[in-house]
Formats: structure tokens, sequence, C-alpha cells
């Protein structure tokens, strides 16, 4: 009996291009599931079909067709081969994938301006990605097969959609948004729970 664990490499190694795909759209709308959860908000399916069409529709493909160029570019698992590509994808894939996401969810969610948010927080979004996405590509170009990479990317692109979709609906792109939000939350529990305290006295 096959664990799934067996079961998804071998399917990735048949097919390719559709399990990488809808293995990194389905992780990637999650991410923004769990933000909305995270949030408190009341669940936005619609909002989570928009990543979803993000995800599937550019993310997924430019992914899968990228980590393949890079390979050929530069194959391998050298030291020199994988920094390579590492700084390759910060450079150049890192900027593209981020820009099409602000952008088409701006297209997505009708907004007049639909490069406002691009604007506003792409480069705090860039900076705080410095400080994820080298070391997982770092790992992927080390030690991942190519035809699970984008996969990988999806798995680990899970957080980063998590705090990505954040940052689009009500961040700036920074980690320090974050946290801000997150005391805000706890000071709120706290009063509530104060609040509450003060009822039953």
């Amino acid at each position: 009996m096959w664990g799934w664990w067996q079961v998804v490499p071998r399917i990735a190694q048949r097919y390719p291009w559709p399990t990488n795909v809808l293995l990194y759209g389905a992780l990637y709308s999650s991410g923004d599931a769990l933000q909305q959860m995270l949030r408190g908000c009341e669940p936005d399916w619609q909002q989570t079909r928009r990543v979803a069409t993000v995800a599937i529709g550019f993310h997924a493909n430019f992914n899968y067709v990228w980590m393949r160029l890079l390979e050929r570019a530069l194959p391998g698992r050298t030291p020199r081969a994988v920094l390579g590509k590492v700084l390759c994808d910060q450079l150049l894939g890192g900027p593209i994938a981020l820009s099409a996401f602000y952008t088409g969810m701006s297209i997505l969610q009708g907004k007049e301006d639909t490069f406002l948010d691009l604007r506003q927080k792409f480069w705090n979004t860039y900076k705080t990605g410095l400080m994820y996405w080298p070391f997982v590509q770092l790992t992927n170009f080390s030690f991942v097969p190519v035809y699970l990479r984008t996969a990988y990317v999806g798995l680990c692109g899970f957080f980063w959609a998590t705090f990505l979709c954040y940052s689009q609906q009500s961040g700036d792109g920074t980690v320090s948004s974050v946290f801000a939000w997150l005391k805000k939350k706890e000071g709120h529990r706290q009063s509530h729970n104060r609040g509450q305290s003060r009822g039953t006295a």
C-alpha cells in the first residue's frame, strides 16, 4: 500500500506539468484561506478564487517553465550552478511573479488603479521575500528533482501566500505590519477578556 508521499512523486514524474500546476494552485489558495481565518474574517471564497486564478493562471505555469529554463541555463547541483540559479531567480523570477500577483489581483478585484498596490507595496514585499525565498530556492535547487520543483515552490509558497494575501488586503508588504496587526489583535482580545471579567464581577 503506497502512501501519498510515494504516489505524488510518481504522478508528478509521469504528468509533471498538470501535477505541479494543480498542487501549486491548491497550496497557494490555501494560504489565502488561512490568512482570512487568522484575521477572524468571514470566509470570502470569491477572494480565494481570485488568488487561485492568479496562482494557476500565471504563477504555477510561470514557475514550471522558469524552473526548467534555469536548469537548462545552469545545469547541475554544483555550488556555482545552484547559487547562479538562486541569483537569477531573485533578480528576475521573483520580481515578475510579485508584479503579476499584485497586478492580477487588482484586475480581478476591479480596482480603478490597477497598479496602485504594485507601486505602494512591491518594494516592501520584495525586500521581505529576500529574507525567505533565497533559502527556499537554495534547498530547492540543491535537493529537489526538477520535475517536483514547482510543487516544492508551491509548498513553501503556502506560507508566503498567507503573508502576501494579507499584505494585498490589509498590510503594506512588511513583516512589521503583520506584527503590528498581531499586537493590535492581542490588545483587543485582552480588552475583551477584561470587559467580561468586570461583567461577571
